[in-house]
């Protein structure tokens, strides 16, 4: 992941609009603060690291960048201290900015953020922010206000293949057709994940297929899931649930990602409308019970009952 992480902001793939806008900012030096936004693996701390790439030369990189993640210590008197400090003193003989970099800026202190307000408003003529975090809503209202918001989505199955097939390409791996879009499927838009997926796979079987990457990361087969499905609507209760049982102890496999992969059938599935909003309610039940923390075993059966009674609605329809 971190070999083939973009070092240029024109060798990011995705996100054009953002990159050149800020590509802007940049070359006409008007750089505001930054709050960068969205799920993991989008390229947030990709972007910034290429940006102040280009801003600072090699030598001058320690001097002028102050970066600072949810690992280090980032409490108030952090930010009174160091952050202050290096915010506060004045570039001698070289004009241009610092730049502080906080990156999992969700991870901080409400007291920390309201800390920083200050301090990003004081020094504005000589530094600039930029908060990274996956969720904006844990960022107070008065940090978003003070910067320019960049929202970072998921990436598209077209920019992620293309990087792939690269990284793939260089490392000499070899992929088939349908473990390439298992790998797309699986990191739903997550490139750092996708590349993770796609070395553990690798490592584990040396040939990168569809199955190969489902039994790498533990999840649930389409064809197990057409048989979960199958049993669950066509065998009497105690052999379905014998059945999956054995299933789920013989893959290792999770209720959670089992339900995951049903909740899709479901919607292809033609039920008639009443029956299905049933049914995926108790769907919805059985997912926030398995999320509190009950027992399988007992959450299974719930699941099992759920298309059980489906089944029995169907079949008094017809």
């Amino acid at each position: 992941v971190e070999k083939y992480r973009p070092q240029a902001l024109s060798e990011l793939v995705s996100h054009r609009d953002i990159l050149s806008t800020v590509q802007r900012f940049i070359s006409e030096d008007r750089l505001p603060h930054l709050l960068l936004y969205g799920p993991p693996g989008t390229g947030k701390t990709s972007t910034i690291l290429a940006c102040a790439r280009q801003l600072y030369r090699e030598r001058e990189f320690g001097s002028m960048v102050l970066e600072l993640n949810a690992s280090d210590d980032r409490g108030i008197d952090i930010v009174r201290g160091p952050i202050l400090s290096f915010a506060s003193t004045r570039t001698i003989f070289k004009k241009g900015f610092k730049l502080v970099i906080l990156d999992e800026a969700d991870a901080m202190t409400q007291d920390a953020q309201n800390a920083l307000r200050r301090v990003i408003e004081k020094f504005t003529e000589n530094t600039r922010f930029c908060l990274i975090c996956n969720y904006l809503s844990k960022i107070i209202p008065a940090l978003q206000s003070r910067c320019t918001r960049f929202r970072f989505g998921p990436l598209t199955p077209e920019l992620m293949v293309p990087r792939l097939q690269h990284v793939i390409q260089e490392e000499g791996v070899d992929v088939t057709e349908d473990g390439m879009k298992a790998l797309v499927t699986l990191s739903s838009g997550d490139m750092r994940r996708a590349l993770n997926i796609l070395q553990s796979t690798f490592m584990a079987f040396g040939k990168v297929t569809e199955e190969n990457v489902y039994t790498c990361t533990g999840h649930p087969l389409k064809s197990d899931i057409a048989n979960i499905l199958d049993w669950m609507l066509n065998q009497d209760f105690s052999t379905a649930y014998r059945k999956i049982m054995e299933l789920k102890t013989l893959k290792g496999l999770a209720l959670q990602d089992i339900l995951t992969e049903i909740h899709l059938f479901v919607h292809r599935v033609d039920f008639p409308p009443s029956i299905r909003i049933q049914l995926l309610i108790k769907l919805a039940d059985i997912e926030y019970r398995l999320a509190a923390g009950t027992s399988e075993k007992i959450q299974l059966s719930s699941l099992i009952a759920a298309f059980q009674v489906t089944r029995d609605l169907v079949a008094a329809e017809a």
